[in-house]
């Protein structure tokens, strides 16, 4: 709440740009004093329907009195919102504080009327929306906690807007009015509202730039070569066969086209629309296009031209102001700095890239921040894309470079719902916002698998990110959580695309293995092993195998219940034709077929002297048989990769012939990792479809935790509590935590004992002694005040003195694993929840396991199993299985603890003893912050960099 001084102050941080519903963008600021002219000419603009339905009376014009009032705000009891578009309103909303008598009023009123007005040329875009997100968080702010509305009936599509919003809401009928009045906290029905309304925006916007109906390359030179050039010729033979236009403002007059495509001078110039604007000028020049762009009414830009945030400070701020120049006239950018965009679909057939190979059509989505790992997953995609039965390619490609407004998380949502993309690959160099992307991720993996390589050093020069405090491995392990197949390399990325691309998802780990290789086979098989799969013994056909027995080894192999994958290794022989290729192709599709559920893969190696014939190989495979084939047994086969025959020219590559192909690698390694990353993801599929719940605890004091952070907080901004504390707040949520007594002398300790009763413990808590038990800091099973006083006196004697040493005495627990369980709120990622085992080889190894709070019980019982030292929790090598339940239960308390209370921001409890029955906390602390702004809750906005 502001301070009467500052009441009057401009509220910079309400400014947002957003996303509307037809993919368009908008800008939304707080109106001031200088918008009387723009507030009258937007007035004029509305029709006389829309202005009786929003004064209740006819209305022609504004009194200078009027204008006054909806341009003078205080910020706090009155405030106005309008979204504008090339610097002109298109919509306004406006909330009044009011009292229980329904009269003007200052705070601490906590309800405020509110009232729309949308120009009808803006109508059914979600404006009105997105402008009562966007108000309610302002309200929120300004401690009002519930608005009221009057609308007359006929207004349907403004009662539409507040009733759709998810908020908790009464409905009153009276003279002749509507009254609605709702709270303004956000419920899960409200947010899934918003969450929705975003997918279908974001999706949508990035529908416009990959499905231009039109499309105009600026910066086509006059002589061949360059990079318009180029990009222009790439659209022009992939075969787009929407209007292509080609722009450069020193094209002379006379001239009027260019490779037998349109030419202007100017994007104005163009007599149609323009749905998407290729950019391909120096920096410099990029403003005139983009306003030109913007002036004509160009939907979207592809900007190529380097020269921005990637080469220094100069170049972010004008990056900065690409930016906030394209979306002032409502447009989305992919780049600046990109590669392009490519768009397969029959009904598109868009390359607008720099791209050196043409894409097979497909059904993998594929997204890479740079323009040089873009060229090598296509490349690597087209040369893979033969498998043993056809051919995989691309749905759609975005470079997006140094992605300054459309990013990974928009093109996602693009393939949450896209119909053509099955499969999503991403390479990314940097997350910009790490929470919403576990979010988008999670939902889309649920649908369709997501592949992703995270770059893990710094962000590239071009890319703004948000700091995080979380090490590269536990975003990798978050981002497993939400479902991402994460790989270490592209080619690991393209092994996996292909895969799941081609073959359904096995049910399980058990693998078969067969073929005519028994080295093959055995190093196919410790593969397996290594990578925790659980292989059969290897079958092998021996060299003199034919096709008919591969078919018959795998028909039985994939009908064997006790199987879920089969990993099929061949060789090939050495001087003979392809026709081999063909029957050992057909003869593992045929097999493949009759049982369609389980994935099958084939690795193979490459003798001498093939790799020629495989260059000029093109598809030989013959038409599917009914049964079997039947190849004499002499018959050899080549290396089974086969590439498509090229193209004709102006058209881009036959897409995929079948729907079940079976991918082929060169190493055994390689096949083995890629079915590994791909049970592992079908194991989170099935958990994922009963994802658990948060339990409930009677004897949690959710309320009493609340006013005890509150008055711990009074103290100053951010505070570490001290032990009665941090015991007092730990115990609202039923944790309890194992009393310590400071010992500053001997007679200190021998008194700490007798309260707390004999056996104890004596321990060193100087930081550099504090839960390293390696050191000989910590004296256990102390049964009398002799032994007590003899461990005192030795750990002062290798330590130093009492006061260095700041020794605790402490009642022994019940022996069992000691454990750690940590929680913090990182700015980036949000809260996550941590847990290992204590001692110095779990830190050396980085053996913690993380999940995202707030944490389910089903995620509490997997984080607990999911570190490589688990098996000491459950008997290892006879020992006493430990009390996990009451591990996952303390999880989960601890859990909820930071979830229910963000200005908990840090918690550590260390050591946890898990015994064979219940566990006991020795030590723990707590630190108390405000909390990072939560943006996932907050109204829908684009990224600023």
């Amino acid at each position: 709440m502001q301070s009467a001084s500052d009441r009057h102050e401009y509220p910079a941080h309400w400014e947002a740009d957003v996303v509307l519903r037809d993919g368009g963008t908008a800008r939304i600021r707080p109106i001031t004093v200088d918008d009387a002219d723009r507030l009258v000419s937007f007035y004029e603009q509305v029709s006389d329907e829309s202005k009786y339905y929003r004064f209740f009376a006819p209305y022609p014009r504004l009194s200078a009195k009027d204008v006054h009032r909806f341009t003078h705000h205080d910020f706090v009891d009155r405030v106005g919102l309008a979204a504008t578009v090339g610097g002109e309103f298109i919509a306004t909303v406006r909330y009044d504080r009011i009292g229980e008598d329904g009269m003007p009023a200052s705070a601490p009123a906590d309800e405020a009327e509110v009232a729309f007005l949308v120009q009808d040329a803006h109508q059914g875009r979600g404006v009105a929306s997105a402008l009562l997100e966007h108000i309610g968080a302002v309200a929120r702010e300004r401690g009002i906690r519930r608005f009221a509305a009057e609308v007359l009936p006929a207004n349907v599509k403004m009662i539409k807007v507040f009733t759709d919003a998810g908020y908790t809401q009464k409905r009153s009928f009276e003279d002749g009015v509507v009254r609605l009045e709702f709270d303004l906290e956000p419920t899960d029905r409200s947010l899934a509202v918003q969450y929705a309304r975003e997918q279908r925006a974001e999706s949508r916007s990035v529908q416009r730039l990959l499905a231009p109906g039109s499309v105009a390359v600026i910066g086509v030179g006059r002589a061949p070569g360059g990079v318009g050039r180029s990009v222009l010729a790439n659209i022009r033979d992939y075969g787009y066969d929407g209007p292509l236009y080609a722009v450069n403002k020193a094209f002379p007059e006379e001239q009027k086209e260019v490779d037998g495509t349109p030419a202007h001078r100017s994007v104005r110039d163009i007599d149609g629309p323009v749905d998407l604007a290729v950019v391909a000028v120096p920096a410099e020049h990029v403003p005139e296009a983009v306003a030109e762009c913007g002036a004509h009414g160009v939907q979207g830009l592809v900007v190529l031209s380097a020269g921005y945030a990637e080469s220094g400070p100069e170049g972010r701020e004008r990056q900065r102001e690409l930016v906030r120049h394209a979306r002032a006239y409502g447009m989305r950018i992919i780049g600046p700095n990109a590669f392009g965009i490519i768009n397969t679909s029959p009904d598109v057939r868009l390359n607008a890239s720099l791209a050196p190979e043409t894409p097979r059509p497909g059904r993998i989505g594929l997204f890479a921040q740079s323009g040089a790992i873009g060229i090598a997953l296509l490349s690597r995609l087209h040369r893979r894309g033969g498998g043993v039965t056809g051919v995989t390619g691309v749905s759609t490609f975005v470079s997006s470079g140094n992605r300054a407004d459309v990013s990974g998380n928009d093109v996602l949502q693009y393939w949450y719902d896209d119909p053509d993309t099955d499969v999503v690959l991403m390479y990314l160099e940097s997350i910009g916002n790490p929470r919403k992307f576990t979010r988008l991720a999670r939902r889309t993996a649920a649908a369709k698998p997501l592949v992703v390589v995270q770059g893990a050093g710094s962000a590239p020069q071009g890319h703004a990110v948000r700091a995080t405090r979380l090490p590269h491995a536990t975003v990798s392990a978050l981002l497993r959580q939400a479902g991402v197949i994460r790989v270490d390399t592209i080619t690991e990325l393209v092994d996996t695309g292909l895969l799941l691309a081609r073959q359904p998802l096995p049910t399980g780990p058990r693998v078969a293995i067969l073929g005519n290789s028994e080295s093959l086979g055995l190093l196919t098989y410790d593969a397996c092993v290594a990578e925790g799969l659980k292989p059969t013994p290897p079958l092998d056909l021996t060299t003199a195998a034919a096709p008919e027995d591969f078919h018959a080894a795998l028909a039985h192999a994939l009908a064997d219940d006790a199987c879920d994958a089969v990993i099929v290794t061949a060789i090939p022989a050495v001087g003979q034709g392809s026709v081999g290729d063909a029957a050992l192709a057909e003869a593992l599709r045929s097999a493949a077929e009759q049982v369609p559920g389980k994935p099958v893969l084939v690795v193979h190696v490459e003798l001498g002297g093939l790799a020629q014939a495989l260059s000029a190989a093109t598809s030989t495979a013959p038409q599917a048989a009914a049964g079997p084939p039947t190849i004499r047994a002499d018959h050899p086969f080549r290396a089974l990769d086969r590439l498509q025959a090229a193209p004709a020219p102006g058209r881009p590559p036959a897409p995929e012939t079948s729907d079940r192909l079976i991918p082929a690698y060169p190493a055994a390694e390689r096949a083995v990792r890629a079915l590994a990353d791909v049970v592992e993801y079908a194991q989170w599929r099935r958990e994922a479809a009963e994802p658990g719940k948060v339990p409930e605890y009677e004897n949690i004091d959710e309320k009493g935790a609340a006013a005890l952070v509150d008055g711990l907080l009074t103290r100053g901004q951010g505070l570490t509590l001290g032990t009665d504390e941090t015991c007092e707040l730990l115990g609202k949520y039923g944790i309890e935590v194992h009393r310590a007594l400071p010992a500053p002398t001997a007679d200190a300790a021998t008194e700490a004992a007798r309260a707390l009763g004999y056996p104890v413990a004596l321990k060193a808590t100087a930081p550099h002694l504090r839960h390293r038990a390696d050191l000989g800091g910590v004296r256990l099973d102390l049964a009398d005040e002799e032994q007590l006083r003899r461990a005192y006196a030795e750990l002062t004697e290798l330590f130093g003195p009492p006061d260095e040493l700041r020794p605790v005495v402490q009642g022994m627990a019940p022996r069992g694993v000691d454990t750690v369980i940590r929680a913090v709120i990182d700015p980036a990622a949000g809260a996550v929840l941590s847990f290992g085992l204590a001692g110095a080889a779990s830190q050396l190894l980085g053996d913690t396991a993380h999940r995202l709070i707030p944490v389910t019980d089903r995620e509490a019982t997997t984080l607990v199993r999911s570190i490589r030292t688990a098996p000491l929790l459950f008997g290892w090598r006879g020992s006493t299985p430990v009390d996990t339940p009451a591990l996952e239960e303390l999880l989960l308390r601890v859990s909820r603890l930071v979830d229910d209370h963000p200005e908990v921001v840090a918690v550590t409890l260390e050591p946890v003893v898990v015994a064979p029955r219940g566990l006991s906390v020795l030590g723990a602390s707590v630190r108390l912050a405000p909390p990072p702004a939560r943006d996932d809750l907050g109204p829908r906005t684009l990224p600023t960099y």
